[in-house]
């Protein structure tokens, strides 16, 4: 007779998950600091064989925000940007997928366009379906929404091959998403 060993609803079987994500202010230069972001993440994970593919899905995922929400023209304070000017995207490695996302405050969903051959824009979620196992939208109770891609991997995700230590990759102070700050005013005299 073969002893069975009793399991425990405490046991748990823990998946390997690598994650990262930042918060920037919806700018224009927030779409080639996400290509970086994803570079230098998948660097660090050395999943270097699909930082060209998932930087040109977060940057599709990425223009569409900041040009909805975002701040253009001029230079804003820290204590000017709100939610709504903010994006956040994230990388998320897990089991056999590669999940690139991308926030923002906005409820809208992207939609697939058809384009003249002649247009200029409109191919993004075409060119996001080719190169991933495909997209959705999911609706957080914080608000708004997160577009997410999923791009295949060939081999599980193993969490020991990201070094704990590595040099992180800065912000440029005009992407930074601050906390508001409230402007002193002097009391005026009754």
């Amino acid at each position: 007779m073969v002893a069975m060993r009793e399991s425990s609803a405490d046991e748990v079987t823990p998946i390997p998950l690598l994650a990262a994500s930042r918060c920037v202010a919806a700018v224009s230069e927030a779409v080639p600091w996400s290509r970086a972001f994803v570079r230098h993440t998948l660097t660090r994970w050395r999943m270097d064989e699909y930082a060209e593919a998932a930087a040109l899905v977060m940057s599709e995922l990425a223009i569409n925000p900041v040009k909805a929400a975002g701040l253009p023209g001029a230079r804003r304070e820290p204590w000017q940007i709100e939610s709504k000017h903010v994006i956040a995207v994230q990388l998320r490695a897990i089991q056999r997928g590669l999940h690139v996302e991308v926030w923002d405050a906005s409820d809208a969903a992207p939609m697939r366009q058809a384009p003249s051959p002649e247009a200029e824009g409109g191919r993004g979620l075409m060119l996001v379906e080719q190169l991933c196992s495909g997209w959705d939208v999911y609706r957080p109770l914080v608000g708004g929404k997160i577009v997410s891609a999923e791009l295949l991997v060939r081999h599980p995700v193993d969490d020991s091959r990201a070094p704990a230590a590595w040099p992180p990759l800065r912000l440029p102070q005009r992407l930074r998403a601050t906390e508001r700050r409230a402007r002193v005013r002097p009391e005026l005299p009754l």
